[in-house]
């Protein structure tokens, strides 16, 4: 599809003949049968919110920065999967080891768009969403890249669904491991290895079936053991400027019934800023249901207390509970 890219955001670029955009709707696993939703413009679904989105890129030789394709697996709250894959001009050559394995090479990636290009817009959904990438590999080319363009890296929450897996299928462990290779055969999944866009669908299965088998969500799956009985920190995170509550800065405290880097996903997606502590810029706390029965002393966390004398000194906070605060957010989300 020729262009799309540039014309859905408005990047111009004289000698662009093909971005290399390519997209499909596709399922989360055998096991999670859904339908399908409608067939959506980029733009479109970049405007939403995602529990989660999953991240891959390929490379064009081995310097880690040298992104030659950038795939994202797009992962609503029903399970449903949509996919994006876009070349990138890695304006470096191509090694044969790396064309080999994914294919890619200066023939595939003319025109296309260069990372600092694609990033700027890519990056406001990005830095709001919680990202997953299968090892530590595709945080560290972003970081590469970024620093080879001179460009701000990407402030986001990234997970490792390989952590994800072992928490999962701990038997994998000295019996092939918890690659996607072994991964794919173990758990039968349906996936072209090597394709940015292909294994960042099978990053957010796995991370989904992984959800299944345990009972416990993907950022629980993510805790070390010994924090497992902790309260899960909180992440700070910029609202969407398009979202119906923007202006709103939040901030959580108590026990969430689920965790807080998703609840501060969803709080963004509807525009609300989150922060990880109470000044007088937040306008809504967050407690978890269970604290909003605590009474009145030290049995309140710092934050609630700290909420309450600001209320008292004038400023304008709401002490909201998890569920109100959720039915709030859904309300304007349309979700």
């Amino acid at each position: 599809m020729k262009n799309l890219f540039q014309k859905l955001f408005g990047l111009n670029r004289l000698e662009v003949v093909d971005t290399g955009y390519e997209r499909q709707i596709t399922q989360p696993s055998a096991a999670q049968v859904s339908k399908p939703p409608a067939p959506r413009e980029l733009k479109d679904l970049l405007r939403e919110t995602y529990r989660f989105v999953a991240v891959d890129v390929e490379t064009a030789n081995r310097n880690q920065g040298s992104i030659c394709q950038i795939g994202m697996a797009l992962v609503s709250a029903d399970g449903t999967i949509d996919t994006i894959g876009i070349l990138i001009d890695p304006e470096q050559h191509f090694e044969n080891f790396n064309v080999d394995l994914h294919g890619i090479d200066d023939d595939a990636v003319r025109g296309a768009l260069t990372f600092e290009l694609a990033l700027q817009s890519l990056r406001p959904f990005l830095e709001r969403h919680i990202l997953i990438q299968h090892s530590n590999f595709d945080k560290q080319a972003f970081n590469a890249a970024c620093a080879a363009y001179g460009i701000p890296t990407l402030q986001a929450k990234w997970l490792d669904s390989v952590q994800i897996a072992r928490r999962a299928w701990p038997e994998l462990k000295g019996n092939g491991g918890h690659g996607l290779a072994n991964l794919k055969d173990h758990l039968n999944l349906k996936f072209e290895h090597h394709d940015a866009e292909e294994d960042a669908r099978a990053a957010a299965e796995v991370t989904l079936l992984a959800e299944g088998k345990t009972g416990l969500s993907f950022s629980e799956l993510s805790e070390t053991k010994k924090k497992q009985h902790e309260y899960q920190p909180s992440l700070a995170v910029e609202g969407n400027q398009q979202g119906a509550l923007y202006g709103h800065v939040a901030c959580f405290t108590g026990q969430l019934a689920m965790s807080r880097v998703e609840a501060a996903t969803f709080a963004a997606g509807a525009g609300i800023t989150v922060r990880t502590s109470i000044s007088k810029k937040v306008t809504l706390l967050v407690v978890g249901d269970q604290d909003m029965t605590l009474l009145a002393g030290h049995d309140k966390s710092t934050k609630h207390r700290r909420a309450e004398e600001l209320m008292k000194q004038g400023h304008e906070i709401k002490i909201v509970g998890e569920s109100e605060f959720m039915t709030l957010v859904s309300s304007k989300s349309g979700h």
